[in-house]
């Protein structure tokens, strides 16, 4: 079963926390033990599984991530937006989440986070729900 959501973005830079918002919908698929494929349609744009109790550890990591990837360099892309396509290439265009008792598997601290590279945007966001047979 695949589901697209809607994420809307209001920094260049930053990470949003979609897990409550995956969750409502793998509650609305009915499906109680499988697995899910979140994949991000973007170039700019990425997905990850971090820590979503302190929010000190989104900001280390896109701090870690802009000094990596200055947004000032001499990049040879047009658009000037090289910097988030690299990041996004960095942490990836996908994650997978076990699905137990209609709940996403997630150890205690984690949570599931929409990396915006590009912003602000509105994005897309599309999941694979697949049930155990």
């Amino acid at each position: 079963m695949l589901k697209t959501i809607s994420v809307k973005t209001s920094a260049q830079t930053e990470m949003v926390d979609i897990t409550s918002q995956v969750q409502n919908e793998l509650t609305t698929s009915e499906v109680k033990d499988g697995r899910l494929t979140l994949y991000v349609p973007h170039t700019t744009a990425a997905i990850t599984i971090n820590e979503g109790a302190d929010p000190a550890v989104k900001a280390d990591i896109l701090m870690v991530l802009n000094q990596m990837v200055p947004w000032k360099a001499n990049y040879k892309h047009m658009e000037g937006n090289s910097p988030a396509h690299v990041k996004a290439s960095l942490i990836g265009s996908a994650e997978t989440v076990l699905i137990s008792g209609g709940r996403l598997v997630l150890g205690t601290w984690q949570r599931i986070f929409f990396c915006e590279f590009d912003g602000p945007r509105n994005r897309k966001l599309h999941l694979q729900i697949a049930a155990l047979r």
